[in-house]
């Protein structure tokens, strides 16, 4: 089957923030939509390995943080690339309660807090429907998923619905000089260098040191 055209979906990015007993959890997710006009509900999809999903269902009232293209990347690494089952995502930024929930500090283009209403099986993942509880105003240009690919250079977790796994190349030339690339094995992540990169060089959508970067064909 031909997936291309799934590729052309258009997609935002949000961070999810919830409880997991009195500690705030959440992930990023990127499918987030509204569903009715009246009574408002949303849906959001999360992977069902996903820690968030479980708090979710202890704790059905959370927080959808709109991203903007403004938002620290630091946010979506943290969100994204890390487990809430062994990591404080939120030391790096603190959070304020809404309406009884954590949302991340920082630039969004707005807050929604919802109540998880019902979980829809979808195989891997679980759709969750939520009726919406209340809303904050933001600032800033919603991040679509094209921007985060294509100027942030970042790629999906693997938990995420819009995973695609790296691409093999068939043919190995030779490297331009001056043309050396180098991906992130975290968060996929490219960089270029006409030499090695620095001891001290730091992923700038994950965070990761030197160490994760691994010279890739050109």
């Amino acid at each position: 089957m031909a997936a291309n055209a799934l590729y052309d979906i258009t997609y935002g990015l949000y961070v999810v923030g919830c409880w997991s007993g009195h500690k705030p959890a959440g992930c990023i997710v990127n499918t987030c939509f509204q569903v009715t006009s009246e009574n408002p509900r949303l849906a959001i999809c999360l992977n069902k390995n996903n820690f968030t999903l479980n708090c979710i269902k202890k704790n059905p009232r959370f927080c959808i943080s709109i991203i903007s293209e403004d938002t620290d990347p630091f946010v979506i690494s943290s969100f994204g690339f890390r487990s809430a089952r062994d990591a404080d995502k939120y030391e790096d930024f603190g959070y304020e309660e809404l309406d009884g929930v954590p949302a991340v500090n920082g630039n969004f283009c707005g807050r929604l807090v919802v109540e998880a209403s019902e979980f829809i099986d979808c195989g891997t993942h679980d759709i969750v429907v939520c009726r919406l509880v209340s809303s904050y105003g933001g600032s800033g240009v919603p991040m679509t998923y094209a921007y985060y690919h294509n100027v942030i250079k970042g790629n999906a977790p693997k938990n995420a619905p819009t995973y695609r796994a790296p691409e093999k190349s068939a043919v190995s030339p030779e490297p331009a000089k001056g043309n050396r690339k180098f991906r992130c094995d975290v968060c996929g992540y490219v960089v270029e260098s006409e030499t090695d990169l620095p001891e001290d060089f730091v992923c700038p959508v994950c965070g990761m040191n030197r160490s994760h970067f691994v010279e890739v064909e050109s």
